[in-house]
């Protein structure tokens, strides 16, 4: 089949990008900025996906769209409205247009229990748009990846101590590598109208976490929590423009994040042990 991959040079992008070709597909990788990835077998296409005009034609001949582009950190220029919405939209009407019968979109697990929230009532508001459209959709809804979860503690435990924010009971997530990801979607991209919640075989508290991130880095744990009013005031004293991005920490750190669908080969475990902890 020929796919469409928009956002196919971000991390979790990358990895469906290399699913994709290593199943045969012919692949169209679209970005709006083209990386070195390590291997060939794809087309490479940058797309500025906020431009309608420019999006003219890119969905001509293809059978599948898969995007799994959205606001990843703060900006003074953009929101996640413009992103996760508005660009996938865009892309959305153009596929409409070029005939496309399959649409695949990531967004992220319970985007549509955090309206308050822009980055998740951005995807939300995608997800209706597109369930909405004559296409046929899939939407995968991961809890959190590997990688993203170890950026986060990675530093703090170097620098000694990670605060936590205290909640009622503890905070769980199974977080889930963008690889074992990247294979799931692959595999259900051309699903018939299904949204499915994914995330790895691993349980743990953040606090377990910490725990594990400290272990692997050889230094005894320094656990602090804090009360999520906190994080309040953090954000009312914060630039307009970073107050998404802290709202949506915030609300990751104090709701569960389990999927009902535990998938992949790869442990967050091991992952912590051989490089998770060293992760810039």
């Amino acid at each position: 089949m020929k796919v469409l991959l928009a956002g196919a040079f971000g991390h979790l992008g990358a990895d469906v990008l290399k699913a994709l070709v290593d199943a045969g597909h012919d692949v169209v990788a679209a970005d709006l900025v083209i990386k070195e990835v390590g291997f060939g077998g794809f087309t490479p296409l940058k797309l500025d996906m906020t431009d309608k005009e420019k999006l003219r034609g890119v969905c001509d001949g293809v059978d599948v769209v898969i995007t799994t582009v959205g606001l990843t950190k703060a900006s003074e220029t953009i929101t996640a409205y413009d992103i996760d919405y508005g660009a996938n939209k865009n892309l959305l009407e153009e596929a409409k247009r070029a005939g496309v019968k399959n649409f695949a979109f990531v967004s992220v697990l319970k985007a549509d229990k955090g309206r308050k929230v822009p980055m998740l009532d951005a995807k939300a508001m995608f997800e209706d748009e597109l369930k909405k459209s004559s296409l046929t959709w899939v939407i995968f809804r991961p809890t959190g990846y590997f990688y993203d979860t170890a950026h986060i503690f990675a530093p703090k435990v170097r620098d000694g101590k990670v605060s936590l924010l205290k909640t009622k009971e503890p905070v769980r997530c199974n977080v889930i590598d963008t690889r074992d990801f990247a294979d799931f979607i692959v595999n259900h991209m051309t699903d018939d109208n299904k949204s499915y919640n994914v995330g790895g075989n691993e349980t743990y508290t953040y606090e377990e976490i910490a725990e594990m991130f400290f272990e692997a880095a050889g230094k005894e744990p320094k656990i602090s929590f804090v009360p999520p009013f906190m994080f309040d005031m953090i954000i009312a004293m914060a630039p307009k423009w970073k107050k998404g991005v802290i709202r949506f920490g915030k609300w990751t750190m104090t709701e569960d994040m389990v999927a009902d669908v535990h998938y992949g080969k790869y442990s967050f475990k091991e992952y912590i042990k051989e490089s998770g902890w060293k992760v810039e």
